[in-house]
């Protein structure tokens, strides 16, 4: 027990209660009566109320206000002294930052007013018989007694004039507790197994559990917001009876993320300032298929399949070149040419990343996730595509979305998907989609009566938006906090994604 806890039981002891601890111990600090008393309070040694006093010290200037008046009433008294005061001279007489208050206040109150030749002289309203009420001095001078009845709005003007700071006073109310004594008994918190054989806990005292307490939390992993996005992304998939693609080869061949899909190879998209071409090795096979590839080279260099194709001549060594992949719709070009095989309606998808050779900004990295589905069947319009991306964007809480006709090499017609942001107050795209080119689709060997619907949306958009993250870097990086990452619940996407 430290002295100070002593000294309040034995003056609590004497007089029964303390009805002020600022009153009774006046040279301590009010954290340091807290703390004694709360470390008596857990011994039921006594019982405290604690109240907050909000007290206003005069600043240099309020204390001067007080001593020789207002700036306004000093302005007063210079005119009524000179006649007039030129309105220049003002900020001489009484300083730049007085005068100026000095002569709003005057001129709020109706004590003075400006002549033609830009002078300032007393108004009608100054009588020479009444003195004038110095309502800031009397404000200061009501403001320093704990119970002024002055209006909120006064007491902030004060402060923000910087004439008065506020000081916050505490006090303690103390009467005694339960196990009220002079002694302090330390209490045991645990029962060892040599106080139950000798007995002893029967003369010990054992300090209550305290079950509103909350215990240490547990050292563990956490998922991190885009896992926990992407799984609710798959589950919306395997809801609608979709089938995951795999998606774990990052680096393509040109083939593949290129040519299959009609890019042109002359086309900005394939240049270094784009994409990530690898150094070692730098090329692969292509397929084995000779047929598909002679399709390929005749859609490229001349058409084919009702298309009139580039006009260019198609190098086979371009399409060699291995690539970061930059869509996961490589991957969805592959699985439609193993479809070919045993042409039937399928639905697959594909969740994962993918690489650009960006500028990094808050709202774009080098590096960034595609959600992409793929719909196969027969004879299903452009109005099939709409349908299909209401329900199921409806899965994710989006509703009432909008088409935009936009263009894509590898599908013809081609929509962007819009969606109206609460927040931002305005159409955002969510996603792009279209019909895949029958071009692309018959060189693989599928039948033009079996029609393929491709859609897709970055996966770190809507995790931005669902768990309010306005930089990008904040998400994925080094910049990444950790408690981010542990303290975010599990999303749902039903719950008005864009709202």
């Amino acid at each position: 027990m430290s002295q100070f806890q002593l000294d309040i039981l034995k003056k609590l002891d004497e007089l029964n209660e303390i009805q002020s601890t600022l009153t009774t111990f006046p040279d301590v600090k009010s954290q340091d009566v807290l703390s004694a008393l709360n470390s008596l309070k857990a011994h039921s040694k006594l019982v405290y109320t604690k109240s907050d006093t909000i007290h206003y010290d005069l600043t240099k200037e309020g204390q001067d206000i007080i001593d020789n008046g207002s700036h306004e009433i000093k302005l007063v008294e210079l005119i009524n002294k000179l006649g007039k005061l030129q309105i220049k001279d003002v900020m001489t007489q009484l300083g730049p930052q007085h005068g100026k208050v000095g002569q709003a206040r005057a001129f709020k109150n109706g004590w003075i007013k400006k002549t033609e030749e830009n002078e300032l002289t007393l108004s009608d309203k100054i009588n020479a018989n009444e003195p004038l009420i110095d309502e800031t001095k009397d404000q200061l001078i009501a403001i320093q007694k704990p119970d002024h009845k002055l209006d909120n709005k006064i007491v902030n003007d004060l402060k923000k004039r910087k004439l008065v700071t506020p000081r916050k006073e505490t006090d303690f109310h103390v009467t005694k507790g339960s196990d009220f004594s002079l002694e302090l008994t330390k209490l045991e918190t645990d029962l060892t197994s040599e106080m139950i054989a000798t007995h002893s806990y029967k003369d010990l005292k054992f300090k209550p559990y305290n079950f509103n307490s909350q215990g240490v939390p547990p050292q563990s992993g956490a998922l991190h917001p885009l896992s926990k996005v992407r799984e609710e992304f798959r589950q919306i998939f395997f809801s609608m009876g979709f089938t995951e693609m795999p998606t774990n080869r990052y680096v393509e061949t040109g083939f593949w993320n290129f040519d299959t899909l009609f890019v042109p190879q002359q086309h900005p998209a394939r240049d270094l300032q784009d994409t990530f071409y690898i150094k070692d090795p730098s090329t692969a096979d292509l397929p084995e298929d000779k047929t598909y590839m002679a399709n390929i080279k005749a859609v490229h260099e001349q058409g084919k399949f009702d298309s009139i194709g580039y006009r260019y001549n198609w190098k086979e060594a371009e399409c060699q070149k291995l690539v970061l992949r930059t869509h996961t719709t490589a991957v969805s070009a592959n699985m439609l040419h193993e479809l070919a095989k045993n042409p039937r309606p399928t639905r697959l998808f594909s969740i994962d990343r993918v690489f650009r050779n960006e500028a990094v900004d808050a709202t774009h990295l080098a590096e960034f996730h595609q959600v992409e589905g793929v719909l196969a069947d027969y004879n299903i319009t452009l109005g099939d595509l709409i349908k299909f991306m209401e329900e199921f964007f409806a899965k994710m809480g989006v509703t009432g979305l909008r088409f935009k006709p936009t263009y894509n090499p590898y599908t013809e017609p081609s929509m962007e998907i819009f969606s109206w942001h609460e927040g931002l107050g305005k159409w955002v795209e969510i996603g792009n989609s279209g019909m895949f080119r029958p071009e692309m689709l018959e060189s693989m060997g599928l039948p033009r009566d079996l029609r393929v619907l491709g859609w897709g949306l970055s996966l770190e958009r809507p995790t931005m938006i669902k768990y309010k993250v306005q930089n990008i870097r904040e998400l994925l990086g080094h910049k990444v906090s950790l408690d981010f990452i542990e303290s975010n619940p599990a999303a749902r996407l039903d719950e008005d994604l864009y709202d």
